[in-house]
């Protein structure tokens, strides 16, 4: 399996984390295995698009919360590593107890 867990909505609250907060939060690897989505589904037309990377972060975007990984943002990324057959992926992850000044 690619990822942890295919979830489908987000079970922590909202973070409230704009784009420019995110960019404040450096990269870091993340192992594939260890994210649960947060979506259940994907536009395969927006996981193949040439530009599908072109707009927005460059970074998947995870919210650790209760001791999982939450993929928010990026699931198109992940599945381009995956594809890859690379294990990891850089993304932003937020963590509340980290980053309190963020939200």
């Amino acid at each position: 399996m690619v990822f942890k867990r295919v979830g489908n909505g987000r079970p922590y609250p909202d973070h409230g984390l704009s784009a420019s907060a995110w960019t404040r939060i450096s990269p870091s690897q993340v192992r594939l295995d260890e994210l649960v989505t947060t979506k259940a589904t994907l536009d395969l037309e927006h996981l193949l698009a040439k530009d599908s990377t072109f707009f927005g972060d460059l970074f998947p975007h995870v919210v650790r919360w209760r001791g999982e990984l939450y993929l928010e943002d990026g699931l198109h990324r992940a599945l381009r590593a995956a594809l890859q057959q690379r294990d990891v992926v850089a993304a932003r992850v937020y963590d509340p107890s980290w980053f309190p000044e963020l939200s």
